[in-house]
C-alpha cells in the first residue's frame, strides 16, 4: 500500500527534501518503490531480483546525511557491485554469481543515501542495445509492452520510465544510458571518460569506453547525481579535471549562448526514421528560438575503418568477460549456458591477436582526434540519439542461430550509429526526451560536448526541460500512488 500520495510524480531531489522534512520516512518511501514493482513488473519484467529484505534493513538504518537519503533505487546486473546481491550479467553462466563487497561507485552511491530496491535486467554481457537476455526473458516498454526500452540498461529504464523509481543505475559502453533514455523517455548522460570511479574491479573497463550513472527523469537528479560520485578513486589509471562549481548549480545559471552543430546522418550511412528527422528538426527550431546559433554539419568519419577497430574491442573484451566469469564459476563458455550470438563473439574474441587489439587502439586514436578537431568549431553537436523509434521486441536476438559477431555488429550499429563514437573519444552525451512519435513513443536527442565539459550540457539540458518540458508525460504503463 502506498504511503505517499502523487510518490511517482516526485524526482529523487524532490523525496529527499521530504525526508529530510519529515514529512516521509525512507522506509515508507522503499514500501511504495516495493508496491510499484509488484503492480508493475509482471508486465515489464524490469526487476529480475528481488532483495526486500536487505532493502527494508537498509531503509531502516541509520542512512548517511546525502542529497538522496531515503530515496530508493534500483540496480543494473552489469558493471557495479553491491554485496550480497546478484550480479549475473543477464546469463546463465553467472547465475549462481553474487557480489562480494561493494564497488566504488556503490559505495558512493549508498554515501548519497539511496536506498537500493531491487536489481533490473541488462543483456547477455550487455552487448545488445534492446534487453532481451534469454536468461531473464524480455524486459518491456512500458510506453508500448510490444517494444524494447533499450538496452543493455533496460531494466533499469523501464522501472524508472514507470514511476517505480525516480532514477536508476545505468552504464554505457556504446549508448547503452543514452539509449534507453531515448526509448523510455528519460535523461541520461554518459559523463566524459574516468569522471565516474569504476574500481576497484575495472580500471579502463572496456579498454576506458564504459562509464556508469544513472538514467533519470530529472536533469536537476541527473546533475546531482553526478556531483555526488563523480571524481577518482584510489589508484586511478587517470585522473580528470574536476568541475569549476557543482553541475547542480549550472541547473539555475543563466543560459549562455552556444554554436551547436547538428547532423542527422549517421556515419555508417543507415536510414534514419522520419519522426526521429521530424524531431531532430524540431529540436534545431526550439534551439535557435532560445537564441542559440545552429549550424548543419556532417561527420567526416571513416565507418568501415571504424567498424572493424569496433568488431575488435568490443568482441575481445566481452570474450575476457565470459572467460573470467567462467573461471570464477569454475565452469567453460559454451552452448550449454551463452546464447548463440554470445557465443560466437566469445569465439571471434578469442580467436584475436594482441597485435590486432593494439592496432584497433591506436586507430581509435586517430578517430579521437577526428572527431575532437570538430569540437574546435562548436560549444556542441545535436544528433538523434538513436536512428529508429523503440524496436519492436525480437528485433535484435542474441540468441538466434546463424549470425557470426560481425553480421551481429552490423544490426547493432545500424541501429545505434549516433551513440558510440563518444564512447570512444570519452567525450560527455547526454539523450534528452525530446520528442514524441505520433503513436506515442519516445524519441531522444543527443548533444554532446567537449571532453569535461559536461557543465555545458547540464546547463542546456535545464534550459530545454523547462522550454520543452517532459515531466508531465507518462507512459501507458505508469505506477499510480
Amino acid at each position: 500500500m502506498a504511503n505517499l500520495d502523487g510518490y511517482s510524480n516526485y524526482d529523487g531531489v524532490g523525496l529527499a527534501k521530504l525526508v529530510e522534512k519529515g514529512e516521509v520516512t525512507p522506509s515508507e518511501l522503499l514500501e511504495d518503490a516495493l508496491s510499484g514493482i509488484e503492480a508493475v513488473n509482471e508486465k515489464l519484467n524490469g526487476v529480475t531480483a528481488r532483495i526486500d529484505d536487505m532493502a527494508r534493513a537498509e531503509a531502516s538504518s541509520d542512512l548517511p546525511r546525502g542529497p538522496f537519503t531515503g530515496v530508493p533505487f534500483v540496480l543494473k546486473e552489469l558493471g557495479i557491485q553491491a554485496k550480497g546481491t546478484p550480479s549475473r550479467a543477464g546469463s546463465k553462466l553467472g547465475a549462481s554469481v553474487v557480489a562480494s563487497e561493494d564497488s566504488e561507485l556503490m559505495k558512493r552511491f549508498r554515501n548519497s543515501g539511496l536506498v537500493t530496491a531491487a536489481m533490473c535486467a541488462t543483456p547477455e554481457f550487455g552487448y545488445n542495445p534492446t534487453t532481451e537476455s534469454k536468461f531473464y526473458s524480455p524486459t518491456h516498454n512500458p510506453w508500448d509492452l510490444s517494444r524494447t526500452p533499450g538496452g543493455s540498461s533496460g531494466g533499469s529504464a523501464a522501472m524508472v520510465a514507470a514511476g517505480v523509481v525516480p532514477m536508476g543505475h545505468a552504464n554505457d559502453g556504446g549508448g547503452s544510458i543514452r539509449i534507453p533514455a531515448s526509448c523510455c523517455g528519460l535523461v541520461g548522460l554518459k559523463p566524459t571518460r574516468q569522471r565516474v570511479p569504476t574500481g576497484p574491479g575495472f580500471g579502463d573497463w572496456l579498454n576506458g569506453y564504459a562509464i556508469e550513472l544513472i538514467v533519470s527523469r530529472s536533469v536537476r537528479d541527473t546533475a546531482t547525481m553526478l556531483d555526488a560520485v563523480q571524481g577518482p578513486d584510489i589508484g586511478p589509471p587517470n585522473i580528470i579535471m574536476a568541475p569549476e562549481k557543482p553541475y547542480i548549480q549550472q541547473c539555475a545559471d543563466k543560459p549562455k549562448k552556444l554554436r551547436i552543430g547538428w547532423t542527422g546522418k549517421p556515419i555508417n550511412g543507415a536510414n534514419v526514421h522520419p519522426h526521429v528527422l521530424d524531431g531532430l528538426k524540431k529540436t534545431v527550431s526550439s534551439l535557435e528560438s532560445l537564441g542559440h546559433e545552429m549550424v548543419e554539419e556532417s561527420f567526416d568519419i571513416d565507418w568501415q575503418f571504424y567498424f572493424e577497430q569496433l568488431i575488435v574491442i568490443w568482441t575481445s573484451y566481452v570474450a575476457w568477460g565470459i572467460e573470467g566469469l567462467a573461471n570464477k564459476v569454475g565452469t567453460s563458455p559454451s552452448l550449454e549456458n551463452l546464447e548463440r550470438v554470445t557465443w560466437e563473439i566469445y569465439k571471434h574474441g578469442k580467436s584475436l591477436s594482441a597485435f590486432e587489439l593494439q592496432t584497433a587502439l591506436a586507430n581509435f586514436n586517430l578517430i579521437s582526434r577526428q572527431t575532437g578537431a570538430m569540437f574546435e568549431r562548436f560549444d556542441l553537436l545535436l544528433t538523434p540519439t538513436i536512428s529508429q523509434p523503440p524496436l519492436k521486441l525480437g528485433t535484435l536476438d542474441q540468441d538466434a542461430a546463424g549470425i557470426d559477431a560481425r553480421e551481429w555488429s552490423r544490426q547493432v550499429f545500424d541501429w545505434i550509429p549516433f551513440t558510440p563514437l563518444f564512447n570512444t573519444t570519452g567525450q560527455p552525451a547526454i539523450s534528452l526526451p525530446l520528442h514524441w512519435s505520433p503513436d506515442g513513443l519516445p524519441i531522444g536527442m543527443q548533444f554532446a560536448a567537449k571532453l569535461n565539459d559536461e557543465a555545458t550540457l547540464i546547463n542546456l539540458a535545464a534550459q530545454l526541460e523547462e522550454a520543452v518540458p517532459w515531466k508531465d508525460r507518462k507512459p501507458q504503463i505508469w505506477y499510480e500512488t
